[in-house]
């Protein structure tokens, strides 16, 4: 069990994975990633407008002159050569620069070169939040909107699979609602009381599943008892699964600004992890992203 990001990320790995931004004129993706090369956890690639880059750098006081910089200036260009060179072996972990989402994702789709696997995209954050006695994985809070119950499966795997990656094995699952009991007018205590089902019967592998579980009797053993609840995930959960879009982005970005709690996010589902964070984020949520993807590259 890891209670904080500095117990994970002692385990990384002595080979430096290979992180290439798409379109590097990007000054926050590049002082996180070029904080991250030089603190040995990466080497860094950049394509795009290589003129830019090299100015953000010279005026953030970065030392580009050992950077490799693959000069391109279309942006959906620079995209396809940031997700060929990982194709080819060259990098192992794919970041977002100066370049809208869609375009980004449409080169990690193409079907040509792009980085598809046959699963499903999602998005994995990470928290270590003060008040909880364990990291706290939340999904999906940013790529699938409405995820139906297959579209969770995957969800469910993509997380526990990159879990395991990262050193956290059997995790306890949560599916979230708002109530713990089943009702038909809410469809997502339906697929809840499925999927714990589906766990129980060996559909679902490597993971503990229980639900639906409100948000306090995931994370409150207090909670879950006061509600007479019996369950080996309720107040112990190792990660949530979010019933929408919306309420998992409301969760993220309540923990991210209205706590003091550290995060990383990456995209799974593609042949390479994908950093993909929010401007809103902080520098040290960027950080700790490319931390987290190295680790599980």
């Amino acid at each position: 069990m890891f209670t904080k990001f500095d117990d994970l990320f002692k385990q990384q790995k002595t080979d430096r994975k290979k992180l290439v931004i798409a379109a590097g004129q990007d000054e926050n993706s590049l002082e996180a990633a070029y904080t991250a090369h030089q603190n040995g956890i990466i080497e860094l690639i950049c394509t795009g407008d290589k003129e830019e880059i090299l100015k953000i750098a010279k005026e953030s006081n970065l030392d580009f002159s050992a950077i490799e910089i693959i000069d391109e200036k279309d942006k959906g260009k620079a995209v396809e050569k940031a997700v060929k060179l990982i194709n080819d072996g060259k990098a192992q972990i794919l970041m977002k620069g100066n370049v809208t989402t869609s375009v980004l994702l449409k080169g990690v789709l193409n079907k040509e070169w792009g980085l598809r696997t046959g699963k499903l995209l999602s998005h994995f954050s990470i928290f270590e939040i003060a008040a909880y006695h364990k990291l706290l994985t939340i999904t999906d809070v940013a790529m699938n909107i409405a995820p139906t119950l297959s579209e969770k499966v995957a969800i469910i795997d993509n997380a526990v699979t990159y879990l395991a990656k990262i050193g956290i094995k059997n995790p306890k699952v949560a599916i979230v609602s708002a109530v713990e009991s089943v009702k038909e007018a809410m469809p997502s205590t339906l697929d809840a009381a499925v999927l714990s089902k589906m766990a129980e019967r060996g559909q679902i592998r490597n993971c503990t599943i229980d639900g639906p579980l409100a948000f306090d009797n995931a994370i409150s053993k207090e909670s879950a008892e006061h509600k007479g609840i019996k369950s080996d995930v309720a107040g112990d959960a190792d990660v949530l699964i979010m019933p929408s879009i919306e309420a998992g982005n409301i969760l993220y970005k309540t923990l991210g600004f209205f706590t003091s709690s550290k995060l990383a996010a990456v995209i799974l589902g593609a042949e390479a992890p994908i950093v993909l964070t929010s401007r809103a984020d902080s520098e040290e949520a960027k950080l700790y992203s490319i931390y987290l993807a190295a680790l599980g590259a």
